[in-house]
């Protein structure tokens, strides 16, 4: 379990390290909040710290950092390593920027920020590539913690054919639209306490469970063979990066959390706020990708489960019932549930949003919010049928999930970027820019090989990938220099 608490001290000491660093370099003043200066009852609410904090946690972690993890981990206790160090100046710089700068520019929505420092190609490509994400975010954070919660605490089969399946998902589906049209403080605002709850006693659950039963951990200078579970194997014919960096996805980064750090700038009383709110709940989440990862690893050299990626939904289950006993396991199968509800009804209220926004639909009427709404759930509702009827549905859906969403990232990564050329924080672009060429690295090398991709080999993924962050940086920096030229050129 060594190798477990060096991963959590590296999470914790780079998180006060690097957040302090990150937020130096935005400078958060005391100017007046978006939340303030277009309050409108609706989407801009001046709402208190711990609540937005606690409301954005909820918001980004989805079943990604639980599922993702325990998929991960047979690639060995490297990920109790890599999951802290990409977290801490990947995923967090990521969420903590996207969130400040769109607070900083009145509360705009991500699609905003892409315009405003991009061009009209890349806007119009991210409008509908993130749309699209959205939707698949919609669909995936009903079918899982409807599927846990009718195998897991009611004891149905979770079947296609059962009612009891689409009830479930009916009643997840009517949440996610009340939480979508009615006013943020009214629903999201009063209710998310209680799940964040239930969320704290899950993750605080499992992580001290893990200590006073002592789960068996592989240390990183272990043989990773040598317990039975061959991580080792796994590690090396399963090529680690991009894989790796694919499967964990939201523990260590996400690019659908702009999308939702973009919602909370609308209610934020100070920009001071930002670190606590933005920075540090990523890590928080990557604490819980952490906790999950080191459950997973437990069970699995245990016995107490397959080691098999494939089970992942199956592995929670096992893991919580085996830490917390049944009323306690029980407890906790509801905070990994809450997870996924508390990302999906936000992930559908901010394409609300941008949709609103891209084509100028006045939404202070519930009427107006309620006819959008009806549009997008109903491209969520086919998305969700497919997914649950076809026999590989799930499959397809979670792939092109998982790696749409790392890519979007570069997104904000692109716009981070030009922001701080225009801004005269030029000599800290490297901030931005480290993190987005290694995920274009790893999100153009998966795709170009996957089956769900171009099916192209590995060698030839590898030297696409190179080329492709190679030009991701050269063409940020150029287009980044160019800005500032306009800009400094319009001010003199």
């Amino acid at each position: 379990m060594i190798t477990f608490i060096i991963g959590l001290a590296i999470l914790i000491v780079g998180a006060m390290l690097y957040g302090r660093f990150c937020e130096k370099v935005f400078g958060p003043d005391d100017r007046k909040t978006p939340a303030y200066e277009k309050q409108d009852g609706v989407d801009y609410v001046p709402m208190k710290q711990w609540k937005n904090s606690l409301i954005n946690l909820l918001n980004i972690a989805g079943t990604g950092p639980i599922l993702g993890p325990i998929q991960g981990i047979l690639f060995g206790p490297i990920a109790f390593i890599t999951i802290p160090i990409g977290n801490i100046i990947g995923g967090a710089m990521h969420d903590y920027f996207s969130g400040m700068i769109c607070l900083r520019d009145g509360g705009t929505q991500m699609p905003t920020m892409i315009r405003r420092y991009s061009n009209k190609g890349v806007y119009t490509f991210y409008q509908i590539f993130c749309s699209l994400l959205l939707l698949l975010v919609g669909a995936v954070f009903i079918y899982t913690p409807g599927d846990i919660a009718a195998t897991q605490v009611f004891g149905f089969d979770g079947k296609v054919t059962s009612i009891s399946t689409w009830v479930i998902y009916g009643v997840i589906f009517a949440y996610y639209l009340i939480a979508t049209v009615f006013p943020i403080d009214k629903i999201i605002g009063r209710i998310y306490p209680v799940f964040g709850a239930i969320l704290l006693f899950s993750a605080a659950g499992v992580f001290i469970g893990l200590l006073v039963q002592g789960y068996p951990l592989v240390e990183l200078w272990d043989d990773w063979n040598a317990g039975g579970i061959l991580y080792g194997d796994y590690f090396s014919a399963n090529h680690f990066i991009p894989i790796f960096f694919i499967t964990v996805a939201c523990g260590i980064l996400s690019g659908f959390h702009s999308t939702q750090t973009a919602i909370i700038s609308r209610t934020m009383k100070s920009e001071k706020q930002g670190r606590m709110t933005f920075y540090n709940m990523m890590i928080l989440e990557g604490f819980i990708a952490m906790v999950w990862a080191a459950g997973a690893m437990g069970a699995y050299n245990l016995g107490l489960q397959a080691a098999d990626a494939s089970l992942a939904t199956g592995t929670i289950g096992v893991i919580c019932k085996d830490l917390l006993g049944n009323v306690g396991g029980i407890i906790a199968l509801l905070g990994v549930i809450v997870l996924p509800i508390t990302s999906g009804d936000t992930a559908l209220r901010s394409l609300r949003l941008a949709v609103a926004d891209a084509m100028h639909l006045d939404q202070t009427k519930v009427r107006k919010r309620l006819g959008l709404s009806v549009v997008i759930f109903a491209l969520v509702a086919v998305i969700l049928v497919f997914a649950k009827s076809n026999a590989n549905g799930f499959n397809i859906l979670w792939r092109y999930f998982a790696w749409s969403n790392q890519t979007l990232s570069l997104f904000a990564f692109l716009a981070i970027t030009v922001w701080m050329f225009e801004t005269g924080r030029a000599k800290y672009v490297w901030m931005p820019l480290i993190p987005g060429a290694w995920y274009t690295f790893v999100t153009i090398t998966y795709i170009v090989n996957a089956k769900i991709g171009f099916n192209v080999p590995w060698t030839a993924a590898y030297v696409i990938g190179v080329a492709a962050a190679a030009a991701y940086v050269a063409v940020l920096i150029w287009y980044g220099k160019k800005r500032s030229r306009v800009k400094a050129n319009k001010t003199v």
